[in-house]
């Protein structure tokens, strides 16, 4: 890791720390902030996360950060100045577009170094919403989590692309170790999803988020395409929160009992034991309609040796290669899902084992935590080094 200086104090700015990646590589910063003799802090309306965060050593700073009211916004400003002199604060980061406002205002007028990571591809059908989006390109250095983010960036920005630095997000390789996940563990889950010990079916397993553009929907059509044209040998599990998407979930039960899939398709919730999960799945699969920006949930499954269907658009094509290490699919095509499903059942459980070998080895190589944890170090290092020198005579 490379060396802060002794007293750096690290300020992240994020909306929520309920769930998702940008959270969880929040966390994961603030951890190695803080293993460095710096202190961390988190600006954040709090979340099931918090608490992870403080058993890491890091504090969080609750206020309304997820709001996007212009006012609350002026507010959230006023506490990061407050926070900031307070705390002297070395570093501000702002991980979502609504609190980089207030951060990068906070920033500006204490005279503290800002970045900001991208972390997905904001669709701007306006200028206004684009000028929206380009908040998070207003600071020293913009981190893009994918070299696919990266080029968006310096696209749709105009910005100079030697300020846009791509950082892969990392998975925990402690956690997301086969090794060190006991059958009881998979076994628990088994029993609490309703998952037989003798199916001998494909288990697949989606998970993210309970929101159109993640794909389910699209999923539970190619399955039943799959039943019209006989047993499909497979159980696909829908693992995730609907976040209090409530109609949209009432959609996905009514599309599974339309089409007579109750036994093939089970909405399993929120769980907080994926590596387990991805243990009890022969295939994880990630059919997002618009493009990931990294997609975490491509990439941990790798980790633990599982072979990936993917959308053949956005970062997926960086994190998953074709044949090797799973399969990318024409997003949208319910069809092309079907077809892949039956690639994938029918390629047997040792060329998915051996696939599941391939990914998991070079996952390990390429999205660690510590890997994504020493490159954003850098550009802190980087962004201080170049304030010194800024204020060089």
């Amino acid at each position: 890791m490379p060396a802060l200086p002794a007293d750096f104090t690290l300020l992240q700015v994020t909306p929520e720390l309920e769930t998702g990646g940008a959270e969880q590589t929040t966390i994961d910063v603030a951890h190695a902030v803080v293993a460095q003799g710096g202190k961390a802090l988190v600006a954040t309306k709090g979340g099931r996360m918090a608490a992870r965060l403080e058993a890491d050593g890091g504090r969080l700073a609750q206020m309304p950060a997820q709001s996007k009211n212009p006012l609350v916004m002026l507010g959230n400003a006023a506490r990061l100045i407050d926070l900031i002199r307070r705390e002297k604060v070395s570093l501000v980061h702002a991980r979502s577009r609504a609190p980089a406002f207030s951060a990068l205002w906070a920033a500006h007028f204490t005279g503290t170094p800002f970045v900001a990571t991208y972390h997905g591809v904001y669709n701007a059908r306006s200028n206004l919403k684009r000028w929206y989006n380009a908040v998070m390109t207003k600071g020293d250095l913009v981190i893009a989590n994918s070299e696919y983010t990266r080029a968006h960036v310096i696209q749709e920005h105009g910005v100079d692309p030697s300020r846009v630095v791509a950082i892969p997000r990392g998975v925990d390789l402690t956690r997301f170790e086969p090794g060190m996940v006991g059958a009881d563990r998979v076994e628990a889950l088994r029993k609490a999803w309703g998952v037989a010990a003798d199916d001998r079916r494909l288990k697949v397993v989606l998970a993210g988020r309970l929101t159109r553009w993640k794909g389910q929907a699209l999923l539970i059509e190619a399955m039943a395409r799959l039943k019209a044209v006989g047993a499909p040998g497979v159980l696909l599990l829908l693992v995730g929160d609907d976040q209090g998407r409530k109609a949209y979930c009432a959609e996905l039960e009514a599309q599974i009992a339309a089409a007579g899939l109750r036994d093939d398709v089970k909405i399993v919730g929120h769980c907080d034991d994926m590596p387990a999960a991805y243990l009890l799945a022969d295939l994880a699969i990630a059919p997002s309609l618009e493009p990931e920006a990294f997609g975490r949930t491509a990439v941990e499954p790798q980790v633990m040796g599982r072979p990936v269907l993917a959308s053949d658009h956005g970062a997926a094509r960086e994190t998953v290669l074709p044949g090797e290490t799973g399969w990318l699919v024409r997003p949208g095509d319910a069809q092309a899902w079907a077809d892949a499903l039956v690639v994938a059942r029918d390629a047997g459980a040792a060329v998915r084992q051996t696939m599941g070998q391939t990914a998991r080895a070079r996952a390990r190589r390429l999205y660690s935590v510590d890997a994504m944890c020493e490159a954003t170090l850098q550009v802190y290092a980087r962004v201080l080094e170049a304030r010194v020198l800024e204020r060089r005579p």
